[in-house]
């Protein structure tokens, strides 16, 4: 009789054995569920361009070649008209200058046309004089198309950013004030820029224009493109390049790709 209640007790042992990880099992899942805590996925916020251009699907162009004749041929046009403008400005700076040197008067039409230009270019307080225009013809000049193809490239990813999709930015240029652009996504704690918002691509080209004709961080540029007027050089965007040193803070590294793009590109330039 013992050895049977000790065979029973054995085998009793040894089936509770086998089902108890079973057993246990289930309880620990049910319990563990109830801890489990469903966070619902948040859904892709698509922003809505804060313009009414068309633009573009860049993004969606997979073909290089295609892309950049795009790109280029979608820019340049731009580009053409701001440079068209500012030859004719400076032109007519060229013009009094040599009046003044001459010290012949300017008519009443061409001295409200300097006074205007002065305004465009942020000296509004200066008085038509030898020297103020010497000091606007620094500021009063062509950039070459290369160069500001290149930087519109290069800041904008070949047109796909979200600030060149979204506000018309291809340039990277900041503004200060809170609601005037795009906050980027990864500005620092405490930072108060936000990226500029355009309505049109000639409005951003000629944002970009006064920018790197008035900003004292690209004087720089100016003075190496004076130096090549006074030496009767052509204005080469490579070396204008080198005035750009504080446009990005990669510094030396940025001039030094603006350099190979300009080379790996050549052949878009005039076509």
């Amino acid at each position: 009789m013992m050895k049977k209640l000790g065979l029973l007790f054995v085998v009793v042992l040894s089936v509770t054995a086998l089902l108890y990880p079973f057993i246990w099992g289930q309880v620990d899942v049910a319990q563990t569920s109830e801890k489990v805590k469903v966070v619902p996925l948040k859904k892709k916020v698509v922003e809505k361009p804060l313009h009414n251009v068309d633009l573009p699907q860049f993004a969606k162009i997979k073909d290089v070649k295609e892309k950049k004749s795009r790109f280029f041929d979608f820019i340049r046009g731009p580009v053409e008209r701001a440079n068209a403008r500012v030859r004719e400005q400076r032109a007519s700076l060229e013009i009094a200058l040599m009046m003044v040197q001459n010290q012949q008067p300017l008519t009443q039409t061409q001295q409200d046309k300097v006074v205007d230009i002065f305004a465009d270019y942020g000296l509004e307080d200066e008085e038509i004089s030898e020297l103020s225009l010497i000091h606007a013809l620094r500021r009063v000049d062509v950039i070459p198309k290369e160069l500001v193809m290149m930087q519109a490239a290069n800041e904008s990813a070949w047109g796909t950013s979200r600030f060149a999709r979204i506000g018309l930015n291809f340039f990277g240029q900041w503004c200060f004030s809170e609601g005037c652009g795009l906050v980027p996504n990864r500005r620092n704690d405490g930072a108060k820029h936000e990226v500029a918002v355009y309505q049109s691509v000639q409005e951003a080209v000629d944002s970009y224009f006064y920018n790197i004709n008035t900003h004292n961080a690209y004087r720089e540029l100016r003075d190496i493109r004076a130096s090549l007027r006074e030496a009767q050089q052509p204005l080469s965007a490579k070396e204008l390049a080198y005035g750009l040193m504080s446009y990005s803070e990669r510094g030396e590294a940025y001039i030094e790709e603006l350099h190979a793009m300009m080379d790996h590109n050549e052949a878009y330039f005039e076509e």
